[in-house]
Parts: structure tokens; C-alpha cells; sequence
């Protein structure tokens, strides 16, 4: 495999050019073509377009990865690398015409993340790390927000959009939270709202049933702008686990836990 560094910045180029589509997309997009995978669970052709084409472009860089991908164009999974792909995060926000979804992509080797790289499509950002290297907005390094406390901070979250088995009590969740910060937002993009935590636009995020690729890319970009990352336990599953909580400190991520606990219990 090449240097990690080189990979990440062909993975950059590849991404801007797979956003490129997605936006020249949105003009002329065509709704009678979408398709229900689920309850409120929406993909479009750009979706498996897109997907298609940023499959085939990280199949020349590691010819031996596997993939995990949100279309399951390509589901074979390898030992050591696989490269997690969510081609348009936030397809709900593009097919309406809201200009809030990017592309987001992690290299995975065995347990550890490698690569990030998040592209806020119609802002032309892209968010990219390396493990050890630092978070960028294109070529400018980012670090988290300063802000010292959950008081001083502005959170992000997604709402449950099917399966609403737990709906009540994340109600209570963002009760406790609306009491808690400056205020709680929802962008209906994950890999953004992760990407936003470590440019300090966010101090904070939480969500649960939420998939791998909806936040492998950004969780690195956190970790390497000095932010926290966990499960709701404050652990490590959070890729897998369908439940992430970051922070821009360890105080904040601490008061973002308390909160949560009590209402989540499992």
C-alpha cells in the first residue's frame, strides 16, 4: 500500500469528483425515480450512482480491500483493510433540495481508523485526516471549539426516522439537553454534523441507530482535532455499535454522558 498520506489525498480527489455528480445532479434531479428501502428510508439513483463510482475508484488505490457500503453495491468485506462509504449522507436534505449532504468515506485497517475524509458537497469543504496527522478543511487545519463547558456549547443530533421503539425516551434525552446548552440542532447529515465538531462549528454530537458509514469518516476527523469520541457508555464501540457521543473536551463529553444515562439504560 502506498503512503497513508498519498492515499488520503487521492481519496480527496476522488470524493470532489463523486461530489462534483451529486451537485450537478441536484439541478435536474428526478423524483419519480427514488426508491423506499424502508419507512422514511429514501435512495435515490444518485445514491447508487455515486456509490458506484467511488467503489470503483478506491478499487484501484487497494486492490485487496473490502467494503462496507450504505447501497451495498459492493458487501465483501476483508481482513485487514475495508473502506466504509456512505455516498450521499443526508439523501433526505438533497431530494428536497436542501443544501445540507455530503460524501463520506473511512479506511478501516482491522480495528483502527486510518483514513477520513467528509465532503461538504455544496459549501466545496472537504474535511480529511489521517490517524496521527491532523484534521483539515481543505488545506486549512482544524481543531475542535475551546468552549469549556456543555453550558457554552452548541449540540448537534439526528432524530430516529423509523424505528421509533425508543423515540420517548431520546425525547427525554433532548428535554434534558435543550436545558443543558445553548441549543440543539438537526442537520440530517451525521458525517457533517461529526465534520462540523472537529472545524469547533459544533461542541458536540449524539445519536443512536446510527450505521458505521454514517459516521467512520468524521469520527476520525474529531479524534485527530483534539476531540473525544465514545459510545453512550463511554467506550470504544461507537463505529458498530449504532450509537455514538462526541465532544470537544473531556468535560464536555463527560456532562454529554450523564445526561444521556439515565434515560439509557440497556
Amino acid at each position: 500500500m502506498t503512503d497513508i498520506s498519498s492515499l488520503r489525498d487521492q481519496v480527496v480527489v476522488l470524493t470532489k469528483e463523486v461530489g462534483k455528480f451529486i451537485f450537478q445532479e441536484a439541478s435536474n434531479f428526478d423524483v419519480s425515480k427514488l426508491e423506499h428501502k424502508g419507512l422514511n428510508n429514501l435512495v435515490s439513483y444518485v445514491d447508487k450512482e455515486a456509490e458506484l463510482r467511488l467503489v470503483a475508484g478506491l478499487e484501484k488505490l487497494i486492490p485487496e480491500a473490502g467494503f462496507i457500503t450504505e447501497e451495498e453495491t459492493k458487501t465483501e468485506q476483508a481482513e485487514e483493510f475495508n473502506w466504509i462509504i456512505d455516498p450521499l449522507d443526508g439523501t433526505t436534505n438533497f431530494i428536497h433540495g436542501l443544501p445540507v449532504y455530503s460524501v463520506s468515506i473511512a479506511l478501516m485497517q482491522r480495528d483502527e481508523l486510518m483514513i477520513g475524509v467528509v465532503y461538504d458537497i455544496t459549501r466545496d469543504e472537504c474535511y480529511h485526516a489521517v490517524k496521527g496527522g491532523g484534521a483539515f478543511c481543505n488545506d486549512r487545519k482544524i481543531s475542535v471549539s475551546d468552549a469549556p463547558t456543555l453550558g457554552d456549547s452548541l449540540i448537534a443530533t439526528g432524530f430516529p426516522y423509523y424505528s421509533f421503539d425508543a423515540m420517548q425516551k431520546y425525547l427525554q434525552v433532548m428535554g434534558a439537553f435543550m436545558q443543558g446548552c445553548h441549543g440543539v440542532r438537526r442537520l440530517g447529515s451525521a458525517a457533517l454534523d461529526l465534520a462540523y465538531v472537529a472545524a469547533g462549528k459544533f461542541e458536540g454530537y449524539f445519536e443512536f441507530n446510527i450505521n458505521s458509514y454514517d459516521v467512520a469518516g468524521g469520527a476520525l476527523l474529531v479524534q485527530e482535532a483534539g476531540g473525544q469520541v465514545t459510545d453512550f457508555r463511554g467506550g470504544k464501540d461507537y463505529v458498530f455499535g449504532r450509537q455514538i457521543c462526541v465532544s470537544n473536551n473531556p468535560t464536555v463529553q463527560q456532562e454529554m454522558l450523564k445526561l444521556i444515562e439515565p434515560f439509557w439504560k440497556e
